[in-house]
């Protein structure tokens, strides 16, 4: 790798641990606010204001895609929206860490989804991490003997982030980072704006509420798309997904330390086996002769 690669990379890393802070921030923003106004109403508004601003900023951006990349952007961001939609939809039926560290499963569905879908092959290590996965959710997350419907909803939206994670390794470039998020935001904004059909979105009700929700368009909307998919030009799909996974544990620790969650066993140890199954997938030794997630990378 050149030194100039290197040095992307790194920054790509960086502008990657940012964004996730600053998702982790959201989750309990996000549970505050649909609490007091519908989760389509919450996410049409949030949306359509990040991409009013994405496309008045990078318009130009836009308009200079080949029809190959703007329909690239424009799948991505529906995939992309439909996951926030059962996230949300998720976070407001369960708690803020528990909906982070389940979310954080897009880290082990990265490398499956990459077997299945690009034929890459998957190491004995990643079946591991599936296993250990499932173990770790199930104490996190299990009531008795059922997995309550909020989880669910945010394992579906980890799947599909996961698409959206290997899709934007395998599609964007440097040089089309800005157009290729206006046009996923915009996406996102068309897939939330069609759940409030027919009677159209809410507006949020009160100054505390509209705060939040500018907060979570510009910061965690606009500029964390465009930053995830400035540094997915530079990064394999599988050591994306792995930075990211620093995304449950900032909610988990924003939700302890506003008083929202409780710091439990079942947590702590929930979280640890889940964190350990997705470090697994990248950091444990290779078998020899496989292929480096780098090599992966420039393969697809």
């Amino acid at each position: 790798m050149s030194a100039s690669a290197a040095r992307s990379s790194r920054l790509a890393t960086l502008g990657l641990l940012a964004v996730t802070a600053v998702w982790g921030s959201t989750f309990v923003l996000i549970k505050d606010v649909v609490g007091r106004m519908s989760v389509v109403d919450f996410l049409a508004v949030r949306f359509s204001i990040a991409a009013a601003v994405m496309l008045l900023l990078f318009g130009r951006h836009v308009a200079r895609l080949g029809r190959l990349p703007l329909m690239r952007g424009l799948g991505l961001g529906v995939l992309y929206g439909v996951a926030q939609w059962l996230q949300t939809e998720g976070l407001s039926l369960t708690s803020p860490s528990v909906s982070g560290f389940v979310t954080g499963m897009y880290v082990v569905f990265t490398p499956f989804l990459s077997w299945v879908l690009l034929r890459q092959r998957m190491p004995t290590v990643a079946w591991a991490a599936v296993a250990l996965a499932t173990v770790g959710l199930g104490v996190l997350a299990l009531h008795g003997f059922e997995v309550d419907l909020g989880v669910w909803l945010t394992l579906a939206s980890a799947g599909l982030y996961a698409l959206h994670i290997i899709g934007l390794s395998r599609w964007s470039k440097p040089d089309e980072a800005f157009g290729m998020s206006a046009v996923q935001i915009a996406g996102i904004a068309l897939v939330t704006l069609l759940a409030t059909v027919p009677h159209g979105p809410s507006l949020p009700p009160d100054n505390a509420a509209w705060l939040a929700v500018l907060y979570m368009a510009l910061v965690a909307g606009a500029g964390a798309m465009l930053m995830q998919t400035w540094a997915q030009a530079h990064l394999p799909a599988t050591r994306a997904a792995i930075v990211m996974t620093t995304e449950p544990v900032f909610a988990a620790g924003f939700a302890v330390l506003l008083g929202v969650d409780a710091l439990t066993w079942r947590m702590a140890m929930g979280g640890l086996m889940v964190l350990g199954a997705m470090y697994m997938v990248e950091l444990m030794p290779r078998r020899r002769g496989e292929a480096s997630s780098e090599a992966l990378h420039h393969e697809v």
